[in-house]
């Protein structure tokens, strides 16, 4: 996590040479080799550049810092090395998927046992929001949900009473969220308080040692919600399970998203996945040491599932005048099929 640069040549050991903090890396870091550096100037001189061809993560890495580096690594090109990252890092080792499964756990824990018992008539939803991000970190939640996605930001995920799960927004999902307010649309609203007869709806991200895990879960405050409600959120959690039977190893991701879609009716797929125009094309996707990983269970993704890959389902709905419906959680794909490390309660807990 230091400032500094990680170079992998071609043939050879890699280095990390690192401007702050150079004895926290020492401390901290697993790599063999790691040299101070003052500036790229340094980490020139000492590895002799040559022009060509360098990969490095594009997504990642602002147009500024890399023309700082290029000053000193004169490489003729920039390629991407993104999609070679992820392919590596989709596929989770034992030492990965045991952390992944202790955020299950303490992701499972606060929103399944713990969060109904934080609902209190009148409380806002930045109130709960604040609440809920104290007992995650008691629990062990290391306090930040990390994105791939450029200039994403987010404190916890979408906190929702009501409506408010489906206001529009700028994320690529399928709730949205009000948020404090236009120059911060993260959190909860101050404003939006719990009454009865609210949907609750709680989509939010836990990591534990870097790695994480996104689940959704859904309360009923002070009576149930109509039954058409219930009846589609009853159809989302069908779907989210008949998509963990597919997480096999061969399965193709884009043929599960289509097989989903093509089973569904022309009417439950006019706000399936979002509300009205607002509306995402994927079913689920991969997560890690971000929460946007890959693969995606969306159109496009060909290549064959793996054992050992992460991926959270989220079929959800949107229903005017009532929230967003529906579920996500996180699974492991094993021979018998997906493994779920956050939790089988089927969500619309009743908080009465």
């Amino acid at each position: 996590m230091q400032d500094g640069v990680l170079l992998i040549p071609r043939d050879g050991e890699a280095v990390f040479w690192v401007r702050n903090s150079y004895q926290r890396a020492l401390h901290e870091s697993s790599f063999k080799d790691i040299r101070p550096m003052g500036s790229f100037r340094d980490a020139a001189n000492e590895s002799a550049p040559k022009k060509g061809t360098i990969y490095t993560e594009t997504e990642l890495v602002p147009y500024a810092h890399l023309q700082r580096f290029l000053k000193y690594f004169p490489f003729e090109n920039i390629a991407s090395a993104d999609m070679t990252i992820a392919d590596v890092r989709s596929i989770k080792s034992k030492y990965e998927l045991a952390l992944m499964k202790r955020s299950g756990e303490i992701h499972r824990h606060v929103t399944e046992d713990l969060a109904p018992e934080m609902l209190k008539e009148g409380m806002s939803e930045a109130e709960f929001g604040t609440a809920l991000f104290k007992v995650f970190v008691d629990e062990g939640h290391q306090g930040i949900v990390r994105f791939g996605m450029f200039d994403n930001e987010i404190v916890m995920g979408h906190i929702g009473f009501g409506d408010s799960s489906i206001y529009a927004s700028y994320f690529n999902g399928a709730s949205g969220n009000c948020g404090i307010g236009p120059y911060a649309p993260v959190l909860g609203s101050p404003k939006r308080k719990l009454k009865s007869g609210d949907l609750v709806y709680l989509d939010v991200g836990c990591g534990y040692h870097g790695y994480q895990t996104d689940k959704t879960m859904t309360y009923m405050f002070g009576k149930k919600l109509p039954e058409y409600a219930i009846d589609i959120h009853n159809k989302c959690v069908e779907i989210q399970n008949d998509i963990a039977s597919m997480l096999k190893p061969g399965e193709i991701p884009s043929l599960i998203y289509q097989n989903i879609t093509d089973s569904l009716d022309e009417s439950f797929k006019s706000n399936f996945m979002g509300y009205k125009d607002r509306k995402v094309k994927f079913l689920g996707h991969g997560i890690g040491l971000l929460i946007d990983e890959m693969p995606v269970i969306a159109k496009g993704f060909d290549s064959p599932l793996t054992e050992n890959m992460t991926l959270a389902v989220e079929p959800k709905y949107g229903i005017k005048e009532i929230g967003m419906v529906g579920i996500e959680n996180t699974f492991i794909v094993t021979q018998s099929g997906g493994q779920c490390i956050t939790g089988d309660n089927p969500g619309l807990i009743p908080v009465y």
